[in-house]
C-alpha cells in the first residue's frame, strides 16, 4: 500500500469521523484507487469507545414499482415538535420527498404524495406503517392513483426496512449533531443532507455507488481534494486535474 493512500485513508477517516470502512472503501474505488475493504479498516484513525454497529440490509433485491413513506420526529431548540415526512423509492434508494410540518393531517400527507409522484410516476405498492396520521382523505388519495397500500404488522418497523433504514441514517450522520431552531432551518438541513445522499454518499445497497451514479475517476486525473459537504459534516472527494 502507497504511503500516499494510506494517509489518504487516515485523513478520510480523521474528517469524517461517522464513516466506517464501508464508505471510505467506496470513496476510495471512486477515485479509482483498488484496495480491499479489509486493507482501509487496518489503516484507519482508531478512536475510543465501541462502534454503532451496521445496519444489515433485509432485503436485497431491487425492487421497482415499489416506494415507502414514514415520518419522523424532530425536537427544535424551543422544544417545538416538528414532523418530517419521507417517500421512499425502492429501486435506487432515493427520497423521492421530504416534507416538515408541527401538524401531520391526512389531507397534508395526501398532498405529499401528489406532488411526489406527478402524471404517470406512480408506484405499483406504497409500504406504510398504521400511524393514524393516515386517514381517509389520504387513502382516497393513493387509491385514486391506482396505488396498492401494503400496511405493516403492528410494532413491525422491520417490514418497512428500506425508509427506516433512511431515517436512522439522517439521525445518525445528520440531526443529531445540529441544533434545529425552526421548520425553516430544518428544511434546509434537510435539503443538504438529500442532496448528499444522492450524489455523494456511496450505498452498500448498490455496490457502493451513489443513487445518481458517481463517475469513477482514474488515478492519472489528479490529485484528490476535499469538498465539504452538510455544513462539513461529510465530505465528497474528487481528483481535481492539474
Amino acid at each position: 500500500m502507497d504511503r500516499e493512500i494510506r494517509d489518504l485513508i487516515r485523513q478520510m477517516s480523521s474528517a469524517n469521523p461517522l464513516w466506517g470502512a464501508p464508505r471510505i472503501h467506496g470513496e476510495l474505488l471512486k477515485l479509482g484507487i483498488e484496495a480491499s475493504q479489509a486493507t482501509v479498516a487496518k489503516y484507519m484513525v482508531r478512536r475510543r469507545g465501541t462502534p454503532s454497529q451496521n445496519w444489515r440490509t433485509l432485503l436485497r433485491n431491487q425492487a421497482e414499482g415499489i416506494a415507502a413513506i414514514d415520518m419522523f420526529v424532530v425536537a427544535s431548540a424551543s422544544f417545538r415538535l416538528l414532523y418530517v415526512m419521507i417517500i421512499l423509492g425502492h429501486d435506487r434508494r432515493k427520497i423521492l420527498r421530504t416534507a416538515v410540518t408541527e401538524h401531520p393531517t391526512a389531507v397534508w400527507l395526501s398532498r405529499q404524495v401528489t406532488e411526489a409522484f406527478p402524471w404517470d410516476t406512480a408506484p405499483g405498492y406504497l409500504l406504510r406503517d398504521r400511524d393514524a396520521s393516515y386517514g381517509a382523505e389520504f387513502r382516497s388519495r393513493v387509491e385514486a392513483m391506482s396505488i396498492t397500500e401494503v400496511i405493516t404488522a403492528p410494532r413491525s418497523p422491520w417490514q418497512n426496512a428500506y425508509v427506516e433504514r433512511v431515517i436512522g441514517s439522517i439521525r445518525r450522520e445528520c440531526l443529531d449533531h445540529i441544533v434545529i431552531f425552526n421548520e425553516r432551518h430544518l428544511r434546509r438541513v434537510l435539503s443538504s443532507y438529500v442532496d448528499y445522499y444522492h450524489r455523494t454518499r456511496t450505498h452498500l445497497s448498490l455496490d457502493k455507488d451513489c443513487p445518481d451514479s458517481r463517475p469513477t475517476q482514474h488515478r492519472s486525473v489528479g490529485r484528490v481534494v476535499a469538498i465539504p459537504r452538510v455544513g462539513g459534516l461529510h465530505h465528497r472527494y474528487e481528483r481535481l486535474a492539474a
